[in-house]
């Protein structure tokens, strides 16, 4: 039986009356919480005759006690899922639904195979799609839009993301198990491991709410104030953020004076951090956080924690895992952190993440960059973008950046600034800043003003980060011009 499983029906004997899973509406005590899941699966098997027991069930639904019932009956099945973020585009549903074989889709609907789950009305529809060989004991197949429109899917057991929840519940510590309100999608990884999973484990209490109730309905242009009135309001403890939600708290916090004194806990990974926004989110009182993952290792590898934190790291690896270099600094995690791809070959052993990284003496993990992302300059010197784009997001006035220099005397940039509106003179002196924290070579030369990155267009990745390629060719002309001067 499943950690989670496990632990659900341990606190429904325990503490059968304290509350599992709410919305602002609904409550669901441990008891009840256990009771809809095993209804929920029963109807499922019930319903779903015909189904292949080893393809995927896509499941396509907003946040919500229903999204976290589907996935706990699944697990009670042991059907694997198949989750489907909201900022997917139809291409590439489609392209996952084929790639992994799936052949059940639950979504909302008032016709057809009808199932009521947590007070929500869903549909329980067919598909017809050619099986996919997948690897024994996959429980769930992830896809992240990540550098291209057709990603992989990270084939996951059911112990190997409850490795990680486990582990997090260990280092961080059950106490810190109070209201954790999800930000993220339930459909990505990082929330529906480190966030559903390790809060049930704890016995928390999982308090979700649908994107539109946050002010995330476009999460990529966030409505701050209501986030804000939401976070304090519903007494949220804990939270997961990429960078740029954290961004966009520090900003309502210095500009409209927003607090949050319930929040305990505020981890924050997906991407690299600011040291500078580190720094200002830990100034206003905002308990901060950075940690390290990748789909590939069940979504964390390792995270700073109350008892233990280094400034400049992402923290001390996980308990569960091994954490090595290779001989150019490639990050190396073991021992067996997923399964494989769909339709690939079973993976055996560690994982070689393609990210660039230090470990202390302490054994605190730092990363410097991708190793497919690093620049090496006119003058030979090797250069991560991360790093300089980091100094630069430091900076209040810089919403987004996109660092080059591939074989040039010196970077350029591609900014976006905080407002539209926004003086170049004002860019230019926190570019200035920037450059100040950095080495000659490193320093920024040439930048160009633009409008927000553009998640539709394939300009960001469903958690924020910029589409190097992408970005890179729609501003070819300014690149080249950068070249012959």
């Amino acid at each position: 039986m499943s950690r989670v499983l496990e632990a659900i029906a341990a606190h429904a004997v325990n503490r059968p009356g304290a509350i599992a899973l709410s919305t602002p509406d609904q409550a669901f005590t441990w008891s009840a919480l256990q009771a809809e899941v095993e209804r929920t699966a029963e109807t499922l098997e019930r319903l779903a005759t015909g189904k292949r027991p080893d393809s995927p069930v896509v499941v396509r639904l907003d946040n919500g006690p229903a999204w976290v019932i589907i996935d706990l009956a699944l697990i009670r099945l042991g059907w694997p899922s198949l989750p489907i973020p909201g900022f997917f585009t139809d291409d590439q549903t489609s392209h996952a639904i084929a790639d992994a074989g799936a052949d059940l889709l639950i979504a909302p609907g008032a016709d057809g195979l009808l199932l009521e789950v947590g007070g929500a009305r869903l549909r329980i529809q067919p598909l017809v799609s050619a099986p996919v060989a997948l690897p024994p004991g996959v429980a769930k197949v992830t896809y992240t839009s990540g550098s291209t429109g057709r990603p992989k899917g990270v084939c996951l057991s059911q112990d190997q993301m409850e490795a990680v929840s486990a582990s997090l519940v260990e280092v961080i510590g059950a106490d810190y198990a109070g209201r954790h309100l999800p930000l993220l999608p339930l459909a990505v990884l990082l929330e529906n491991v480190a966030g559903l999973y390790a809060t049930l484990i704890a016995g928390g209490r999982y308090h979700v709410l649908p994107p539109e109730d946050l002010g995330l309905a476009n999460p990529f242009r966030p409505d701050l104030a209501r986030l804000a009135a939401v976070i304090a309001g519903e007494k949220a403890s804990s939270l997961i953020l990429v960078p740029e939600l954290l961004r966009a708290l520090v900003m309502v916090m210095s500009f409209a004076g927003a607090r949050f004194p319930d929040l305990r806990l505020v981890a924050v990974g997906g991407a690299r951090v600011s040291p500078q926004l580190l720094t200002q989110a830990e100034g206003l009182g905002l308990p901060v956080f950075e940690g390290y993952g990748l789909s590939e290792c069940a979504s964390v590898v390792a995270l700073n924690t109350p008892a233990a934190a280094r400034a400049g790291s992402v923290g001390r690896p996980l308990p569960h895992l091994t954490v090595r270099l290779s001989e150019d600094g490639e990050i190396i995690v073991g021992p067996r952190p997923f399964l494989g791809y769909a339709g690939g070959r079973d993976h055996r052993g560690e994982v070689h993440t393609g990210d660039i990284g230090a470990i202390d003496p302490d054994g605190f993990l730092s990363i410097s960059g991708r190793r497919g992302n690093l620049i090496i300059n006119a003058f030979g010197r090797n250069i991560a973008p991360e790093w300089v784009e980091s100094e630069l997001l430091g900076q209040p006035e810089i919403r987004q950046v996109l660092v080059f220099g591939e074989a040039q005397a010196e970077l350029g940039a591609i900014i976006v600034p905080l407002t539209p509106d926004m003086d170049e003179a004002v860019i230019g002196r926190a570019v200035d800043r920037a450059n100040a924290n950095l080495p000659e070579y490193a320093r920024i030369g040439r930048w160009r003003i633009r409008q927000p990155f553009d998640a539709a267009a394939g300009e960001l990745t469903g958690n924020g980060r910029p589409r190097r390629a992408n970005l890179l060719a729609r501003h070819r002309d300014f690149i080249e011009a950068t070249e012959q001067d």
